[in-house]
Order: C-alpha cells, then structure tokens, then sequence
C-alpha cells in the first residue's frame, strides 16, 4: 500500500487556495485573514496558502507567547511572515494568564503530584506512555518535573490532577482566540484555523480555543500530508525540520511525547490503512510489525476518537 495514494500536494495546493478565496470572501463576506503563527508546519502552511489567496496585505499574522513559549517559535514565525511581506503583531498573553490564575492552578496541581516541585526554579511537562507498540497501555498522563541540575522526578498524574493542568492549561488556547478574534473583527477580517486532521479527529484541540476559528483549511489532511503540501508551497526548511512541539509547558515537550505516542508517518499509515479497511494482518504485514502491535495503535485511535467526542459536537439544544 501506498501512503496517501492519490493525494497531488500541487492539486492539493491550488484547491485550498481557491476555497480560501471563495469561502472568505463570497461565504463569510470577509476581506481577509488573521493567522495565529507559532513557528510550527501547520501554522506555517496555512499562512502561505492565505497569502497565495488573499496577497501578503490581507494577511495578518498575530504571535501569542506566553511565559512558557520558546523563542524559537517567535523568531521562525517573525522570518517566515517577513519573508512572505505580511505584517506581524505579537500580544503576549502572559497577564492575561496571571488574571485568570492559569500558573498558579497549573502549578498546584504539579506540586500534588511531586510535592518537590519548585516552579521558580524547575520546568516541567505531561507526557503520556511511550511504548505502544510494546503493550496495550491505557492514555495515563504523568508529570516530568526537571530540576535546575537535569534530574529528572517523574510521578503518575490522578485524573483530577490532570484535568487541572489541562483546564489550566486550556486558558492559553482560549486566550489566543479572544485576541484572533478582536484582530479580525477590527479588520473585517475571519480567524483561520491551523489544526490537521489527527489534531481534529483524535481530540489534540482545545474547544473555543484553537477549535474557535471562522475557516480550517487543513483540516482533513493527515500530517503527513501536511508536510507534502508544505514542501511544495515553498514553507522554510528550518520549520520543516522543526520537531511538532506543544510549546504549552516550560519542558519542551513534542507532540509524540504528550499525545500521539507515534511519530506521524506509522501513525498516519496504520490509521489510514485501517480507513480504507485493509486487515490488521495487511497492515502488519506493510509495515513489518506485529498484528497485536497494529492493533494497539487501532485501539488507541478508536480510544482517543471516542473519549474526545464531545470536543467535536456542535452544542446541543432541545
């Protein structure tokens, strides 16, 4: 089998591009787009398919650190969108963040779970298991607090432990939308969303947050195809090369490690393979790994669709 058969990055390219144009302008009747830019594949991409369909000067980028972002991210996004002729704006949300109480939840949690944890001093980050090709293993979050030394203290989170850090955790998503949004109403213009398809499908979105946008070009596409599309339109190499990373706690943290437990290309093979209905032994058999193996990651996706379900619900009314 091969991966994403019948997918053309060009075609791809030149039908995002002109459904950009069309729903913008002709459905939201808006006369441009405001991207949140972070320095990662997805943003980067859907920022040159924007301007392929509006020009640079319909486009704004808006950077949203917070105290916890890489600088890397600020710098990757400032010379891509210089690159590209597109004005930038950066708003950090860091007191908007100390005014909800985002830190200070978020850290009380931590604590419970690794009474040695200093925030002044330590970083840290919640990963989940990463051996899911070893054994079927439940989605269980632990927390990784690194002292100033390098050491590193690693305890199971409850769930209640975790749904504090991660509603705390939430606020930044909802915060960068709020502000998308006021940039783009001032402007007439609609927020355009970032998000692929394993971001939307397996739940890795904070709703209202960065679920919260008017368009969502790349929402069907796996990342793998992400990164297709991104070479051939032309996105940096140094944002191609980049790790996908949460940019969400002071640890680096990747995407694998927090929430995918795979990197992308077996990942969206398997996943895709079992879409198009191939067996588990077919899959197996394509990608040199065990039938149980295949089924762990079958499973796994079944988990976090299920579990997630309501992130992708419309609200529901009577």
């Amino acid at each position: 089998m091969t991966m994403h058969s019948g997918f053309n990055p060009s075609e791809e390219a030149a039908r995002l591009v002109a459904w950009l144009k069309d729903s913008c302008i002709s459905t939201l009747k808006r006369d441009g787009g405001v991207i949140g830019v972070s320095g990662g594949l997805d943003s980067a991409t859907v920022l040159h398919l924007a301007v392929s369909a509006f020009g640079p000067e319909k486009v704004i980028v808006v950077m949203l650190p917070d105290r916890d972002s890489s600088p890397d991210s600020a710098m990757l996004a400032e010379n891509m969108a210089r690159r590209l002729g597109v004005k930038t704006l950066t708003r950090d949300i860091t007191p908007a963040l100390n005014g909800f109480g985002c830190y200070e939840a978020r850290d009380h949690a931590v604590k419970q779970a690794v009474p040695d944890f200093d925030p002044s001093a330590d970083k840290f980050k919640i990963v989940l298991p990463q051996n899911l090709l070893g054994e079927a293993s439940l989605n269980i979050f632990s927390a990784v607090v690194i002292k100033p030394n390098g050491k590193e203290i690693r305890r199971r989170l409850t769930p209640s432990q975790v749904n504090e850090i991660v509603a705390a955790s939430n606020l930044k998503q909802r915060a960068r939308m709020m502000t998308l949004y006021h940039e783009a109403e001032r402007r007439n213009y609609a927020v355009i969303g970032t998000g692929n398809k394993n971001e939307h499908d397996l739940g890795f979105f904070v709703k209202y947050g960065d679920g919260g946008v008017d368009l969502q070009p790349i929402r069907h596409l796996f990342k793998t195809q992400v990164y297709a599309l991104a070479k051939e339109i032309g996105v940096p190499e140094d944002i191609l090369n980049r790790p996908p990373t949460t940019d969400t706690y002071p640890a680096d943290t990747t995407q694998e490690e927090f929430f995918y437990r795979l990197p992308f290309e077996l990942l969206d093979g398997i996943w895709e393979a079992h879409e198009k209905a191939l067996s588990a032994e077919a899959i197996a058999s394509t990608f040199s790994l065990s039938v149980d193996q295949v089924n762990n990651v079958i499973a796994d996706i079944r988990d976090k669709q299920r579990t997630t379900e309501y992130l992708r619900l419309a609200p529901l009314v009577p």
